[in-house]
């Protein structure tokens, strides 16, 4: 099901008020949720680790960059000016190996997997960022930090290339998680065998070139960067010194973003080197952690089959981002029954307000007013003071779940009104025309859970299927000679007649009114 992309009027219904209405977000290094407050009043610098693209987007991948989204969706609906960065870290061990295995260059297995990336991440409404940088085309920066941090003593050459010294700012290990050098040095004896690094905490910046693996030059030798260096240069690249929000999941705190704060930190002097850090939690499949060894990994492409992308983003949503969320086909499919109610209820809306044009010019609409004990007032004062209910849980580490659960109130209340015999014509047709703004906003621009319009009109009334309307003549021509045959008792033609419908994707009802069409 294609996902619906509409305008956010922010000013109408969200007025902001730094005392009543404030984005607060958590921050993995101070441990807490935090307001947010941009270097640069209303504008925003986000990074997002982006895939290693050695094979196709998984659910965990979904997960992540839905997340993301919502963040930036917000963001924007917020009025701030976001510059959004995700980068694709195109040269990895594993994308060599698969590239030597199938004996093709390993671009090839990167670009074939972004291809895949950018496909599914389209389809579950996820809007692009504003850069994608990779890393192949980022050499020249990360070769100059690494020399920056030679200078400085954060650094050192070895016969297998360029380390980070870990040793070299111990105050900054743990920013994360919490973790001390000594309990990890503890976990990890006997695992220096294979380098020629220093100490067990030590990180590759720069490793020197293996047989069958691309490499560039570098003052070091040939090689190729380390894998957390990229994410560095990247930013800087892009932001500078430091930015406002670096975001990612949550098993890249460590080793990943904390060596990113040494070598970030330590290069440029500058702390911190992003304001808040954001992770997401874990997919878990029936209970289990998503995994290749217990056969419940999950490609996005492989969801697509049994669920439409519109149906996985609205369960990815119903959990808040930070927790991990157990996919079930219990989730799934309330997902599915969820966001069809407010399909099927944005779609009443539309038909009820095209129905309504032949009325205009229509009344305006009064005030909403929770108190008031008239049906409509009261009913528009509520859809309003949901709408403010979401704006605040959003603004409360973005919580998706109960801004979901708003939007579902929201749309109950508005098929009430729909079907009410309490109001007239005239006010019902400008009430649909509120309720598809109320809904577009909301359910629409900020949520992504919203179809295009043509299909949410199909899902309330299935004879307005557009693919039903493009064929409806046609159809209802091969029935009436159906009919005709039947009549006559010719029924080889009235099978060959019903034959050439199934292969049209026509399921033909024999009732007692005649025939009634579906499509499969």
């Amino acid at each position: 099901m294609e996902i619906s992309s509409h305008a956010f009027m922010i000013e109408v219904c969200y007025p902001r008020d730094e005392k009543d209405m404030t984005l607060h977000l958590y921050d993995t290094r101070r441990k807490e949720k935090v307001p947010f407050q941009p270097a640069v009043p209303g504008k925003v610098q986000m990074y997002v680790c982006g895939i290693t693209p050695y094979s196709p987007s998984h659910l965990g991948h979904a997960r992540c960059y839905i997340a993301f989204d919502l963040l930036h969706r917000w963001l924007e609906a917020s009025g701030y000016d976001v510059d959004y960065v995700q980068n694709f870290t195109d040269i990895d061990d594993k994308i060599i190996k698969i590239a030597n295995e199938e004996g093709i260059d390993f671009l090839e297995v990167a670009n074939r997997n972004i291809e895949d990336y950018y496909r599914v991440m389209d389809a579950l409404g996820v809007e692009r960022a504003d850069h994608y940088p990779r890393v192949t085309e980022h050499l020249d920066g990360i070769i100059n930090m690494i020399e920056i941090l030679i200078q400085k003593g954060h650094a050192y050459t070895s016969s297998d290339g360029v380390w980070f010294s870990v040793s070299s700012a111990p105050e900054k290990f743990g920013t994360l998680t919490g973790n001390t050098i000594e309990a990890v040095q503890a976990g990890g004896s006997g695992r220096l065998d294979k380098s020629d690094k220093r100490e067990h905490n030590d990180f590759a910046l720069w490793k020197a070139a293996k047989p069958d693996e691309p490499a560039w030059d570098s003052p070091w030798g040939s090689g190729r960067p380390g894998w957390h260096i990229e994410c560095s240069a990247m930013s800087l690249h892009h932001f500078g010194e430091s930015f406002d929000i670096h975001g990612g999941g949550f098993d890249l705190r460590f080793p990943h973003h904390e060596a990113e704060i040494f070598q970030s930190e330590c290069c440029t002097g500058k702390e911190p080197v992003v304001g808040i850090w954001m992770h997401n939690g874990f997919v878990r499949v029936d209970g289990e952690k998503m995994s290749k060894s217990l056969g419940n990994f999950w490609t996005v492409t492989d969801a697509f089959k049994i669920y439409d992308p519109i149906v996985l983003r609205y369960a990815l949503l119903n959990a808040h981002y930070r927790n991990p969320i157990d996919v079930s086909e219990q989730l799934l499919n309330d997902a599915k029954g969820n966001q069809r109610k407010i399909s099927e209820t944005y779609g009443q809306a539309i038909v009820s307000a095209e129905q309504g044009e032949a009325l205009a010019p229509l009344p305006p609409l009064p005030e909403g007013n929770i108190e008031s004990s008239e049906f409509l007032i009261q009913r528009i004062g509520i859809i309003e003071s949901l709408a403010e209910e979401a704006a605040r849980a959003l603004d409360d580490d973005l919580n998706s779940r109960l801004a979901l659960s708003k939007v579902q109130a929201g749309a109950k209340i508005i098929s009430e009104v729909l079907n009410s015999d309490q109001i007239d014509e005239t006010d019902t047709a400008s009430f649909a025309t509120f309720s598809i703004g109320w809904m577009e906003e909301i359910a629409g621009s900020i949520l992504g859970v919203l179809p295009t319009k043509e299909i949410a009109k199909a899902i309330y009334d299935p004879r307005l299927d557009p693919k039903r309307v493009a064929i409806r003549d046609e159809v209802e021509a091969l029935l009436a000679r159906r009919s005709i045959a039947r009549h006559a008792k010719d029924w080889a033609a009235a099978d060959e007649i019903r034959d050439a419908l199934t292969e049209m994707g026509v399921t033909v009802k024999d009732t007692s009114d005649g025939a009634v069409w579906s499509l499969d």
